[in-house]
Order: structure tokens, then sequence, then C-alpha cells
């Protein structure tokens, strides 16, 4: 007889971990003093799903929705649970969760949908079963799109496509339905994947349907889908088989250190445990299991077992990373490895040093900055960190939103930072300089097409297609990631806000010789104190201004640019010269333009080469590497 552990109760039932197998018990209804009726389900199945699309195309409140309808998770619960993706509304972290259909447990892994975040993508889609491939109805396939699904295709999936918000006034799933069915085609499927099961679906209001005449009132039709189309995870011989388990995500407790996401490909893992860790080299080190938890909707339950094709989050093994293979048995063979693409842009962070440093952050030393970013290091894959200067750190990331997500929670955990102007990492490769290159789509009206085909042309971009759309025109460009910093601001502005530009990442190229980014100089306060309001209404005639009255300000500290492209130095802190003569119609109204409020990444779009952006817990200000005129007019004589 074999020995069980109790491993969760959840929704009325028992949920054991045998030698081999799990155990469901299902607690039904009793009285007192009667015997109490169970049925135990043996052979629960597993599959396990990634959600996967552009940003913004609905997984997450399509995967909420799915959980919802289950009984995971309650009315106001969300895979988007952490602050900035609540403020900002996008995925930023891919997340774990579970729900129980029809018997079988579904694990489901929501991933980020911007490009900048697409290391959290590729290391979850070779842990999974198959995708469900979410496109918009109206705006089919894009950019993030085309890059998640190659990767899928690459790796084996036969995914799964949901042709979500069904409900836009504007939605046409013929049209979407066939552009996905092209990419499949130019992507290279196969005739298996090619021949794709389809879900019309509607994720804000729970509803999917398989042929857009049925009638439905819930999401069951993609999880009846996905019982049909994909294969269990689980099986009596794949747990029979010796250990093999494989981390594709991170986490950290204060307590327990550094935890592992793992997929269990073959056997059984026991709390407790002694296992081995094998990497690409295939040195081995030994280790112990010291917890583990399943997921259970949104929430971990600590369990004391877990089988083949189950997801489980492991603690004890301080050093494990992702892609490293774990044993029961240091002659093992190791699984294949996750590889993550490597960061496209650097920048340093520095100790602030400005006159305004240690007014507004508790953690200002570098010593506080350079732990930070080592317990970083140890969740955020697609980071690298340099440390070998003792007051300023290279940083290397994915892309400007991926650095501005960093600097965001630095700041509002208490810290004072600055950075430099963002570089692209330059490589050589066969003597040759390459650079990364991105792929840039633009859906814009008809009327703003030749405004920013010139910009993009400028910053070094091709335009390869100009198609028709229902409301415009979709443009597609190829170019240097180097043009794109900076731009988006400037692209909002050319678009008058009605523009969607979407970016990816597609390899290094030719490195391409000089471009123009910047066309706009630098408006520097000469002065120290607060700002007022007759002088800033004098200084906007020449350009746009990043603060309003009453600002502090010090001296070399950046307050807007100059719409003729040269630097100019101003005082913000002179008032107007009063007299103790009155007449009439001298004085004028002071009609203040609402300033250009600097967030990080409008900061880090904007700045020059020689500034730098101060960050702290309230405020983010620009300000020229060296403060005065004199310092500057040394190093530019210097080199």
């Amino acid at each position: 007889m074999y020995t069980h552990y109790l491993m969760s109760i959840r929704r009325g039932r028992l949920v054991f971990a045998g030698k081999k197998r799990k155990y469901v018990v299902y607690l039904l209804v009793w009285y007192p003093g009667t015997e109490v009726p169970f049925y135990i389900d043996s052979n629960m199945d597993i599959r396990n799903i990634a959600i996967i699309a552009h940003v913004d195309h609905g997984k997450t409140t399509l995967t909420d929705m799915l959980l919802r309808q289950n009984g995971a998770i309650t009315e106001g619960s969300s895979m988007d649970s952490n602050t900035l993706e609540k403020e900002r509304g996008i995925t930023i972290y891919s997340k774990n969760a579970s729900l129980t259909y029809k018997d079988t447990k579904i694990n489901i892994v929501d991933t980020p949908g911007h490009a900048d975040f697409g290391s959290e993508v590729e290391r979850v889609l070779r842990s999974v079963d198959t995708v469900l491939l979410i496109v918009d109805a109206q705006e089919g396939p894009m950019p993030q799109t085309r890059f998640v699904l190659k990767k899928s295709l690459e790796i084996g999936h036969r995914p799964i496509v949901i042709i979500n918000k069904i409900d836009k006034p504007a939605a046409d799933p013929a049209r979407a339905e066939s552009a996905v069915f092209d990419l499949f085609v130019e992507l290279g499927a196969d005739d298996t994947q090619a021949d794709f099961p389809i879900v019309y679906a509607d994720g804000r209001s729970g509803i999917a349907k398989l042929s857009l005449d049925d009638e439905s009132d819930t999401l069951n039709p993609i999880l009846d889908t996905i019982l049909s189309h994909v294969s269990p995870a689980s099986s009596e011989e794949k747990a029979a088989l010796p250990l093999r388990f494989q981390p594709f995500n991170l986490a950290y407790d204060n307590f327990l250190g550094r935890m592992a996401v793992c997929r269990i490909y073959e056997g059984t893992v026991s709390s407790g445990q002694a296992v081995y860790v094998k990497d690409a080299e295939v040195a081995v080190r030994q280790g112990k299991i010291v917890k583990m938890f399943g997921f259970e909707g949104l929430g971990k339950t600590e369990v004391a077992q877990a089988s083949a094709g189950d997801i489980v989050m492991i603690a004890g093994l301080p050093d494990i990373d992702i892609g490293e293979t774990v044993l029961d048995n240091s002659e093992g063979e190791i699984l294949p490895t996750i590889s993550v693409d490597e960061p496209t842009i650097a920048l340093d962070f520095l100790v602030n040093n400005s006159p305004f440093a240690g007014r507004e952050g508790k953690f200002v030393t570098s010593r506080q900055i350079r732990e930070y970013l080592e317990r970083e290091l140890e969740v955020n894959v697609g980071l690298r960190v340099d440390f070998s200067e003792a007051e300023s750190y290279r940083v290397y990331g994915r892309g400007e939103l991926h650095v501005a997500i960093l600097l965001e929670n630095m700041r509002r955990s208490g810290y004072e930072v600055q950075v430099s102007n963002p570089e692209v990492i330059v490589k050589e490769e066969n003597g040759k300089k390459v650079e990364p290159f991105e792929e840039v789509v633009v859906d814009t009206p008809e009327a703003y097409q030749g405004t920013i085909i010139e910009r993009l042309g400028m910053r070094g971009f091709i335009m390869k297609e100009l198609l028709p759309e229902r409301e415009g025109v979709r443009i597609v460009f190829e170019g240097p990631t180097r043009g794109m910093l900076g731009y988006r601001n400037q692209f909002v502005v050319d678009t008058k806000g009605e523009g969607i530009l979407s970016s990816h990442f597609i390899g290094f190229k030719h490195f391409d010789g000089k471009i123009t980014k910047r066309t706009v100089g630098s408006m520097i306060s000469m002065a120290a104190g607060k700002a007022l309001g007759f002088s800033l209404w004098n200084l906007q005639e020449r350009g746009e201004l990043y603060i309003g009255p009453g600002v502090e300000v010090y001296e070399g500290m950046v307050i807007g640019n100059t719409s003729k492209g040269e630097e100019m130095m101003v005082n913000p802190t002179k008032g107007k010269q009063l007299t103790n003569i009155r007449a009439a119609g001298s004085d004028e109204a002071i009609n203040l333009v609402a300033p250009l409020e600097l967030s990080i990444e409008r900061g880090l779009e904007i700045m020059a080469d020689d500034e730098l952006l101060e960050i702290t817990p309230t405020s983010i200000r620009l300000r020229k590497r060296y403060l005065t005129e004199n310092e500057r007019n040394r190093a530019k004589k210097n080199g």
C-alpha cells in the first residue's frame, strides 16, 4: 500500500499525491452520523498551455475570464497583479495559473505582449504543450504576433488560434483569419501546424464560439478545443521514469531565496528529495529541494509530491538557473537548453550627485544600488550588469521599456539614481560591425503617412510595405534599433495620437552608419531657485518646457528644449521688473502652456548624449552631465 500526502484542499476536493500519481477525492454532502461518501479519480490529466499575442490583443482579459468562469479566481482578481501592470494595462511578467475543467488540470502561463519582454516568452514556449495565439479581430496579426508565432512553430507546437474582440465595431474576423493563415504559411508552418483550429471570442464578455453563428454564453469552447487538440502531459509511463525537470522562470523570496518555476518532464519529485543539477557544460552539482509549490488558480499551494507533466515552483537550490536540468541521479541526460536572446541596449547607472541629491530618496549610495541590481539579476533573465566600476554600473537591457520598468520599480522602492543616454550594443562579427535591427509596423491615417516616412527615413529605416487599411494605411519599415531610440514620443505628436506603432527585434545586421535622431536643442538653467511664471512665459516661445512655475531648479538642469536645435542658457527664476509707477495697459496676462511632463520613458527618449536623467521617488529631472558652462567647455576641449 502506498503512502499518500495531502497536497491541497480546494472547492470541496482533497488532492493527494501517491507514489506514482495524484489522487483527487471529491467530498459530497453528508450528514452527521452517516458514512462520508467520496470518489477517487486516479488519472487526472494535465494540459500545459501558454497564452501568446501582440500587446493589447486581450490575453490577460481572456485568461482572467477563463479562470473566473471555472471558479479558479473571484471577481476583481486578475493575472496582472503587479502595480505597474495595473497602471499601464500591459503584462510585464509571465505568470502561472491553473484551472480544472472536466476532471483535467489546465496549467496556463500568461506571457507579456511587448517586444522588450520577449525573453519572458521564449523560455515559456519550451515548457508548454501548445499555445493559444490571440489575434485582434480588427487589427489582425501584428509584429509581436509574428515573433511569438515563429518561436512557437520552430519548437514544434500546433497552435490554437483565438480570433478575439469580435465585438469591436470594425472587427473583421474573416479577414483576420485569412491574415493569420498567410502568416503561418510565410513562417514555414508544416501541414499539421497550418491546419490550426479556430475559436472566435469576446474575452471581455466571456463568450467563445467555434463558429460565428453559434450561440454561446461561456468560454467553454476554448477549453473543449484544448482538451481535444492537446495531448495529456501526464501519464503513468512518464511518472515511472527517472526524474527530469527544467526551470523556465525564476522568483525570489526573502526567506526561501531564489525559487524556480519548473516543468516536470519525467518521474516524480518530492519535497526534501536530494537532486543533481546539470548545465549546458554538463557540470554537476548536488542540492536538496526544501519546499515545493503547485499552482491553484492564481495562488500557490505547498505540495509534498508532483509527477511528470505538472508545473511546480521549487525552493532549496540557490544557484539554479533557467534551462538547467534537475535529475535524481548524476548520470542522467540533460534536456535541451533554453536560450535567452541577448540585450540590445546599454546605459550607465550612477550615484545621484546633483545639488538635490539625498533630499527625496532613502537609498542613495553605490552599495545600495548594487545590492538592488544584484537582487534583480536573480529573477530578471533579460538583464545584464557590469559591476567592474565602483561608482557606475553598466546595465544591459532588451529595450527602453525594459529598463524603464526596472527604474520605476527602483524609485518606488525609495532609490535615487542617475542614468546615461541609452546606446545600442554594437558587436563585431567576422571582422565587421553589426548592430540590432527592428521591424516597425505603423497603422496611421493617410494624412500622416508622408511625415512618418520622412522621419523614419532620416533615422535609417527603409519602407518595406505600404498596405491600405479600412481606416488608413499600414506601413512596414526595417532599420537599426538606434533609429527608434527617442522616436515614440515624436510619433505621437506627428500622428496627433491617432497612430499605432509596434516594433520587434529581428536580429543583428551590418552597421548602418550615422543617422539623425535629435533635431531639438536643450534649454539649460543658469541659476538656482524657484521657476517663476513670468520667466517661463517668455521662454515657452523658444521651445517646449519640461517644468511649470514654482518648480525648484539648479544650475545645469535642463528645463526644456529649443525648436531651432541649439543649446540655450536661460534664467527661469527671473521675475518681472517692478516699479511704483502704474500705467493703464502696462500689465499683460500670462498664459502658460502646460509643460511636457517628464516620465522615465520620455526622459530616456529625449535626453542628449551629454545629459543624465535624475530619478528619485518623487521627481524626474533632466540635467547636463557637467552642470556649469565652464565644466562643459573644459570637457569638450579634453574630448
